[in-house]
C-alpha cells in the first residue's frame, strides 16, 4: 500500500469513529483491525482534526515498567461536576476513578527530553475526575488493543472535580486512596490501587511522546492518570460519585 493510500485508510477511520461519535452508533470492528500502534495515532490525530481542540490527555500503563498508552481528549468533552449524561451515546458507561493534573505552563516540542522536575513545574493543580469509557466499536470486548488505541482508548468523557494546588507527593499513587460509589452504595474501595502508581513517569513520558509527536502538552491542558478502583460499569439512571484522599468528592449521574 502506498503512503497516500495509507494516510486515505486512516482518515477514513477517523471519519467513521467521528460519525459514530456525533450520531452514537458503531463501527464494524473490522474496520479498525489489524493495525499498528503508530496506525492508531494517526488516526487519533486525524479523529481530532474531525472533532475540536484538544481539552486534555489520558495516560496509562497495564503495570510498572511497561510501555505506557495515550489519548487526546477532546475539550468539548470535559464535563463539570455533577453533570448528567442522557443519550444513546451512554451504553458502556465504565466507570473509572482517576486523579488529574492541569497544566499551568506549556510544554511544547523541543530537543532535549523532559524531566520529572519540568513537569513539577509545569503542574498547576491536581484534582479528581471521573473517566466515562465508551466505544464507538461494534465489538468492544474482542477488539486489539490498538483498535481501542485508534478510538481514543475509549474515551467518552471526562468529569472534573474542584481543583488543589499541585504539591510532588501526588505523583507518588502507592498511598492513593479512591471510594467510588454507585447510587450511595461503596462498589470499590482501594489504597494504591493504581496499576502503573508512578505517575510522574507517567506524564514525563507523555510529555516526550507529545513532543515527538509535533502536538506538545499546552497550559490549562488536564491529563488523567489511569484508573485508581479498576472500570466498573454503571446502570442507566445511577449516580456516580467519587472520593480520592483529601480531595473534594466528584459525581455525576445517567
Amino acid at each position: 500500500m502506498t503512503a497516500a493510500a495509507d494516510s486515505l485508510a486512516l482518515d477514513s477511520a477517523a471519519q467513521a469513529l467521528c460519525l459514530a461519535r456525533r450520531d452514537g452508533r458503531r463501527v464494524p470492528s473490522a474496520l479498525l483491525q489489524p493495525l499498528s500502534c503508530s496506525e492508531a495515532y494517526g488516526i487519533q490525530d486525524a479523529t481530532l482534526k474531525a472533532i475540536g481542540p484538544i481539552g486534555g490527555w489520558k495516560v496509562g500503563a497495564r503495570a510498572p515498567g511497561q510501555e505506557p498508552t495515550c489519548a487526546p481528549l477532546p475539550a468539548e468533552g470535559l464535563l463539570p461536576d455533577g453533570v448528567r449524561l442522557q443519550g444513546p451515546a451512554w451504553r458502556l458507561r465504565g466507570i473509572e476513578a482517576e486523579i488529574g493534573f492541569q497544566l499551568g505552563a506549556d510544554l511544547p516540542p523541543r530537543a532535549v527530553p523532559y524531566t520529572l522536575a519540568d513537569l513539577a513545574g509545569a503542574i498547576e493543580s491536581v484534582l479528581p475526575v471521573i473517566e466515562v469509557v465508551e466505544s464507538r466499536q461494534a465489538d468492544w470486548f474482542g477488539a486489539h488493543a490498538n483498535a481501542l488505541l485508534a478510538d481514543l482508548l475509549s474515551h467518552g468523557a471526562l468529569v472534573l472535580g474542584r481543583r488543589q494546588p499541585f504539591a510532588p507527593a501526588w505523583f507518588d499513587l502507592r498511598r492513593a486512596e479512591a471510594s467510588l460509589q454507585f447510587d450511595g452504595q461503596t462498589v470499590a474501595h482501594t489504597v494504591g490501587g493504581h496499576p502503573s502508581p508512578d505517575a510522574g513517569a507517567l506524564l514525563v513520558w507523555l510529555a516526550n511522546h507529545c513532543a515527538a509527536r509535533g502536538a506538545g502538552l499546552k497550559a490549562g491542558q488536564i491529563v488523567t492518570s489511569g484508573s485508581c478502583t479498576g472500570m466498573l460499569f454503571a446502570s442507566a439512571g445511577t449516580a456516580v460519585r467519587v472520593e480520592i484522599g483529601e480531595l473534594a468528592p466528584v459525581a455525576l449521574s445517567f
